[in-house]
């Protein structure tokens, strides 16, 4: 959506008057046309906390802004509490990784619960948070952190004779990953010693953790007074390429398993309100064994796949079940019974070129004729020149697909991921 399309109902200050029931401001932590537009449908006052850069657009908006550098740490960083303070901020809900301690920061002197800003930073160090998943018995990989390539030839021969490898074998991977980022940011494979010179000095600290078989799939789970209202289980066909919503039958039958071991994440990490996002293996047995988790919207475009497959906002969801007063009649009438089956698959495929430069854009006429297509956004690169991608951002567009069979949903998914969109 263009920023010039963004509309808002009537201003937070005429809502602020006729809103008695919660006539504080919600301060979103990040800039996300998304959430504001989900705070402006709930009638919600609020405020944007984000990089100053968005400033100009909020004033031509008429959207409350304050300017923030997330990524510096000093002796003011307090004044960001005091400034949402006066204005009568209640509530802070994190939408991105580097907002995450920030939001929990200020939840904790709104809330006046010193624990509120030690669980985000649970949520923010992937150490820390394997760390208290295995003390909670909850089943996870081998893992250390590493502060140098010594720590890291150490651990790969570790787990490789443990493995009870040999010489000659080819070694089992272990996965190397900064303790802080989002998602697959700085993420590698490591299979042999010189893949280990990939790795610089400034990479370190980082966590080092063992392969783990079995599928990947994420979780976005919808957490208020420490429950969950609301579990989606998205299916990834190709981490970080290309996922679906809801799972397919196979992965969904193991629906109780799943919230089971959810409950017992919130449970161990004593979340009280949000939204989480961990990401789980399940092994060929139905075993399941923890990856990560984060508190903030998902990647992938999961949002809007969950608005297509079951009809609510989840950027509006997010915001309900962070607010502690957020009644149970609110939820209750909010999301769908939760034994009820969405009607069909929404999907999407993220778009890179697989090339550094490029001159055309081609869309092949049978996926626009296909039924379950329906709308892309990729564009070709001004110059021709193609970024590096970071992770799994930066894609140059997404296909969105929706139908009711998961198996052609898969097949297409899979099929457009060898295509060549780039010329």
């Amino acid at each position: 959506m263009e920023l010039d399309q963004l509309e808002l109902s009537p201003s937070t200050d005429d809502v602020q008057k006729e809103n008695k029931t919660k006539p504080y401001l919600t301060a979103l932590i990040g800039w996300s046309i998304q959430a504001i537009e989900a705070a402006s449908r709930l009638n919600r006052p609020f405020v944007v906390v984000g990089p100053s850069d968005f400033e100009s657009v909020a004033e031509k908006h008429d959207i409350k802004f304050v300017g923030w550098d997330f990524s510096r740490l000093n002796e003011g960083s307090d004044q960001l509490y005091k400034q949402l303070k006066a204005m009568g901020v209640e509530l802070a809900v994190p939408l991105y990784e580097e907002c995450v301690e920030w939001a929990g920061a200020l939840n904790a002197r709104f809330r006046e619960d010193p624990k509120v800003f030690n669980r985000s930073l649970l949520l923010r160090d992937k150490g820390m948070m394997k760390r208290k998943a295995q003390i909670s018995g909850i089943k996870v990989g081998v893992f250390e952190e590493a502060h140098d390539k010594e720590d890291v030839k150490r651990f790969l021969k570790r787990v490789n004779e443990a493995l009870l490898k040999i010489d000659g074998d080819l070694l089992d991977p272990i996965h190397v990953k900064p303790l802080d980022k989002a998602g697959s940011v700085g993420h590698l494979a490591i299979s042999q010693l010189e893949d280990i010179d990939q790795l610089h000095d400034v990479d370190f600290p980082l966590l080092m953790e063992s392969h783990l078989d079995g599928q990947e799939f994420s979780c976005e789970a919808f957490v208020h007074n420490g429950k969950v209202r609301f579990l989606n289980i998205t299916e990834y066909i190709r981490l970080g390429y290309s996922n679906f919503v809801p799972a397919s039958p196979s992965l969904e039958r193991k629906r109780p398993i799943i919230e089971k071991a959810i409950q017992d994440l919130v449970d161990a990490f004593e979340i009280e309100y949000g939204v989480i996002h961990p990401e789980y293996f399940i092994a060929q047995d139905g075993s399941l064994h923890f990856g990560e988790v984060a508190a903030r919207v998902p990647g992938g475009h999961i949002f809007e796949l969950i608005e297509r497959a079951y009809g609510f906002s989840a950027y509006e969801a997010q915001i309900l079940c962070s607010d502690p007063n957020t009644t149970e009649e609110e939820l209750s009438s909010f999301f769908p019974d939760p034994s009820s089956e969405a009607e069909g698959f929404a999907g999407c495929l993220m778009v890179h070129p697989n090339q550094d430069y490029v001159e055309d854009l081609t869309i092949p006429e049978e996926l626009e004729q296909h039924p379950y297509f329906e709308k892309h956004d990729m564009f070709t690169p001004p110059q021709g020149k193609v970024a590096e991608r970071i992770g799994f951002g930066n894609h140059y567009g997404t296909i969105f697909f929706y139908g009711e069979d998961s198996e052609e949903m898969t097949r297409l998914l899979k099929m457009y991921e060898e295509y060549n969109f780039y010329r």
